[in-house]
């Protein structure tokens, strides 16, 4: 793989997930399995989405914590995830396989922050996630976040055909969740106003 190479797997046919090398050291063996979404992405097919499932179930006790400890994680998921994607595709030995799912849970994470900003209070979060709105709410933030990331409309797709390394692969999912974030609450906004 050159530095340049931008060439992916088609994502249309089942692809297996690269297998990490063998003399992977402990730490390239922890960043591979957070680059694979603990191994949510590891799914033959659709693996980007699973990785976004995945992603998801970890935001729900995350948000419970609070909208600025959620928002710290998420901003901090983003900045490290740019290494965690980049060092995976070198083990993987590939730009951006779509087994590397570390990008959808910043992207999901990302989408989740007018969520967990609207949330009452930690105290209650439990009680207010179970209600039928946010179940709808949070389902409505997972078909956004899917929506953007798969059709990738400009400037998303600039970035996933454009910018190389890990910023590249970390870059078309950040805009995609911010994108998803403002539709979701322009919706929300109109559902609850």
């Amino acid at each position: 793989m050159t530095e340049h190479d931008l060439s992916k797997p088609d994502i249309r046919k089942a692809n297996d997930c690269p297998p990490l090398p063998a003399d992977a050291s402990m730490l390239d063996r922890v960043v591979y399995w957070l680059g694979i979404g603990l191994g949510s992405g590891l799914p033959r097919r659709a693996p980007g989405t699973w990785g976004t499932v995945g992603g998801f179930i970890v935001a729900i006790p995350l948000m419970s914590l609070g909208f600025v400890p959620f928002l710290i994680i998420t901003l901090l998921s983003c900045i490290i995830g740019i290494w965690i994607c980049g060092r995976t595709s070198e083990l993987m030995q590939t730009h951006d396989d779509p087994h590397i799912v570390w990008d959808e849970w910043a992207g999901i994470w990302i989408t989740l922050l007018p969520f967990s900003y609207m949330s009452v209070t930690t105290d209650t979060f439990w009680q207010d996630i179970s209600q039928s709105l946010s179940i709808i709410a949070l389902i409505l933030a997972f078909i956004l976040f899917r929506f953007f990331d798969i059709i990738k409309p400009p400037p998303i797709g600039w970035a996933d055909k454009r910018v190389a390394g890990g910023l590249g692969i970390m870059l078309d999912d950040i805009i995609a969740g911010v994108m998803a974030a403002a539709v979701w609450l322009v919706v929300m906004l109109g559902i609850l106003l």
